[in-house]
């Protein structure tokens, strides 16, 4: 029998034992209180016949994609000036340094008030909460070139500009890449609090609503939404990094540890 076949059985009777011990508790305690996975099947079984669950997950899928994105394709270059210029870096770490403390979650008011109540401060928001680990990733990165390298790119004639294209950039990449996916999982905790906060549409929607239906069942699929949106967005840019980025030493698919 071969080690990937030994693996897989393993890993059956982990996930045979967890869902019998959630069954166990579930009939100790009640559906009420803690569905099991038939109740927690039927709820999904029953929000996918109309439609709801696909659309749900489509639209917080879109606002995290956005929002991630957006945060990203701005950090990354902010971090890099923020690392290359000591006068930027010294007015801007201190401010990075003491705003990053504020959990996105406590700006959903503040957005709500700046933004309204459309989509644009939910996306506001996942920016916020990629943004600042993005830049401190890619900052580190920056500043963890070795000064060897910077020298010998510049003792054969090579410019700012060509130093920071075909040395730093590439010795930073693997920061780049670790703090965009770290930001992946913050993302989803952001749009979850707007979501519950205010929206009538989305995964976070879904869990705070069933509330008033008393449907555990239903706050159960969407926790499991959740991380199963999560651990394929985070599988996808994993493999999408070994693709591309694998000559910078991005290799590993594994997941990250958090």
């Amino acid at each position: 029998m071969s080690n990937n076949m030994i693996k897989g059985i393993r890993h059956l009777i982990f996930w045979f034992v967890i869902l019998a011990a959630w069954q166990l508790l579930a009939w100790v305690y009640g559906p009420e209180i803690l569905p099991g996975p038939i109740d927690t099947g039927k709820g999904g079984y029953e929000l996918l016949q109309d439609g709801t669950l696909l659309s749900y997950i489509g639209i917080s899928s879109y606002r995290v994609l956005l929002g991630w994105t957006l945060g990203s394709l701005i950090a990354i270059p902010a971090g890099l000036i923020i690392g290359k210029v000591n006068a930027v870096r010294a007015i801007a770490e201190p401010f990075l340094n003491f705003i990053r403390f504020i959990p996105p979650i406590a700006f959903i008011t503040l957005f709500l008030v700046w933004f309204g109540i459309g989509e644009t401060s939910k996306v506001a928001l996942i920016l916020y909460a990629t943004f600042f680990i993005v830049v401190l990733n890619t900052l580190t990165g920056v500043l963890s070139v070795e000064e060897d390298k910077i020298r010998s790119a510049r003792s054969m004639g090579a410019s700012e500009w060509q130093t920071v294209l075909h040395v730093i950039i590439p010795a930073t990449v693997p920061y780049m890449f670790t703090g965009v996916r770290l930001a992946m999982g913050t993302s989803f905790m952001a749009i979850i609090g707007a979501e519950m906060i205010a929206s009538n549409e989305g995964v976070g929607y879904l869990i705070w609503n069933s509330r008033l239906f008393f449907r555990t069942d239903w706050i159960f699929v969407g926790l499991f939404c959740l991380g199963i949106m999560g651990f394929l967005t985070d599988r996808a840019v994993a493999l999408l990094g070994r693709k591309l980025l694998s000559r910078y030493g991005v290799v590993s698919t594994q997941a990250l540890r958090r």
